[in-house]
């Protein structure tokens, strides 16, 4: 694996932390113990779900396209996966901030702009492997 995604896949490992400390948040939530209407409390709960699978399935990404030994570009495609996984949960989470929203606010294109790049990031991954797989057929 290139150096600087070893180095990407080690920090992505470190922000699980952060995703931990966001189930404890949600805890107290759940228990009353943070005031928060309904749906800031739906929202939290899709953004931290999403950043906890989208992490996991980046580093699968990288893992992946290492393994089966895919060109540099088609291994950078995993990044997006994992920067997906910033974007997706800022946009539920931003987009709720503030005392008792109606409805999502303008961040809630952060999420938009995350899926888009997510497809994208899968799309490449998936040919990146699959080229691999038909060049060592070879």
């Amino acid at each position: 694996m290139d150096p600087i995604l070893t180095i990407v896949a080690g920090a992505t490992i470190l922000t699980v932390i952060g995703i931990m400390s966001g189930g404890t948040f949600l805890l107290r939530i759940a228990t009353g113990g943070l005031p928060f209407n309904g749906l800031q409390k739906t929202f939290f709960r899709a953004g931290h779900a999403h950043a906890g699978v989208l992490v996991i399935l980046g580093l699968v990404s990288l893992l992946l396209t290492s393994a089966v030994d895919a060109s540099l570009p088609w291994q950078w495609a995993s990044v997006g996966v994992l920067v997906a996984a910033i974007l997706i949960p800022a946009g539920f989470f931003l987009s709720v901030l503030g005392r008792d929203p109606e409805r999502p606010g303008r961040a809630i294109a952060l999420l938009w702009v995350g899926v888009v790049v997510l497809a994208a990031s899968l799309l490449a991954v998936g040919i990146g492997v699959i080229a691999a797989g038909v060049a060592a057929l070879g």
